[in-house]
C-alpha cells in the first residue's frame, strides 16, 4: 500500500520521475548505495521525529548524523525519534522505506543542506526495495521542504 501511495503521488506531481524497484533491499544506506552504485551520502535518508508533539520529517545525506543543538534551533524544539511502529502509523512507510511522499497526511519536511553537495540524490519510495532519483532542489519543490543545517560537523 505504501509504495502505491508514493507511486500515485509521484505520478500526479512528477510524472517524469520513475520508481526504481528491482527487489533488492535498499533498507539501509549502505544497501541502497550498493544497489544504486552511488556514494552513501547520495542516499537521502528520511528521519521521522517528534518535536514537542509535532511530527516532522528530516531528510539528510546518508551518513550524516543529526546534531541535537542545531536540530532544536532549526525545528523549534528537541527532536525525539519515533519508534518503528509509530513511524509506520504516521507515514504509512516501514522503517527503511520512509520518504516524504505518499503520506496519509501532510507533514512538515526539512531538508538538510548536506544534500546540496550532490547533483542527484536517492530517497526511498515507500518500501524497503524502492527508491527514486532526483535533484535535491526537486525534492524540496515536491515536498514544500525547507532547507536547514541540522547535521553534525564533519558531515
Amino acid at each position: 500500500m505504501s509504495l502505491d501511495s508514493v507511486r500515485d503521488e509521484l505520478a500526479r506531481l512528477a510524472p517524469d520521475l520513475s520508481i526504481i524497484d528491482d527487489g533488492r533491499s535498499t533498507a539501509t544506506v549502505l544497501e541502497a548505495a550498493d544497489v544504486h552504485n552511488v556514494a552513501p551520502d547520495q542516499i537521502a535518508k528520511t528521519l521521522c521525529v517528534d518535536v514537542g508533539g509535532r511530527i516532522v520529517l528530516v531528510v539528510m545525506a546518508g551518513t550524516a548524523r543529526l546534531d541535537n543543538k542545531r536540530a532544536r534551533e532549526a525545528l523549534g524544539g528537541k527532536p525525539r525519534f519515533l519508534g518503528p511502529e509509530a513511524v509506520l502509523d504516521v507515514t504509512s512507510h516501514p522503517v527503511g522505506g520512509v520518504c516524504p511522499f505518499g503520506l496519509p497526511a501532510p507533514l512538515p519536511v526539512y531538508c538538510d543542506e548536506s544534500l546540496q553537495a550532490f547533483d542527484e540524490i536517492i530517497p526511498a519510495a515507500g518500501s524497503i526495495t524502492a527508491s527514486v532519483r532526483m535533484t535535491p532542489q526537486r525534492l524540496v519543490e515536491l515536498t514544500g521542504g525547507v532547507w536547514v543545517h541540522v547535521r553534525q560537523d564533519g558531515k
